[in-house]
């Protein structure tokens, strides 16, 4: 007879169950528990570890950004702040997130740097035609939320 785990309508989810629905190995759950990134709610009466719907959605989340090429210690560094509820907490876990993202297109940026050294005058100026007004508005509208919030 299997255990059936609830919490206030809650499922809780064994490591296998766990897996399966999040689409990585009983192994990766492991290793991400022992790094902290994800927690048990609870043990069952025969010592499983048990993980919530929310704990779910956290792993999903960590899938998400190693698929976006994120290191473990970025991704500890945007989960820590995500979910805090107060606006200020909020706003500063957003802004990480960006950080983060910022990161990955420098490290994006600098993998291509060989491609683009390599175009001819008439192909990099095509290429940054494109890629010049986007940025600039980017840029500018960071500035404008980093002065307006006085972070400057």
């Amino acid at each position: 007879m299997k255990e059936v785990f609830t919490m206030s309508e809650n499922l809780l989810y064994r490591i296998g169950e766990l897996s399966k629905i999040a689409g990585v190995s009983p192994r990766t759950i492991d290793f991400y528990t022992s790094m902290g990134l994800i927690e048990p709610e609870r043990r069952s009466a025969k010592n499983y570890r048990l993980y919530s719907d929310e704990t779910l959605a956290r792993l999903k989340r960590i899938v998400q950004l190693k698929q976006e090429k994120y290191s473990l210690d970025e991704i500890k560094a945007s989960l820590s702040s995500w979910g805090k509820a107060s606006p200020p907490e909020e706003v500063a876990g957003q802004l990480i997130e960006l950080q983060i993202h910022l990161e990955q297109l420098q490290r994006e940026v600098k993998a291509i740097e060989p491609v683009i050294s390599q175009l001819k005058p008439g192909q990099a100026k095509q290429v940054f035609k494109r890629l010049i007004p986007q940025t600039a508005a980017c840029v500018e509208a960071l500035m404008l939320l980093l002065n307006k919030g006085g972070f400057m």
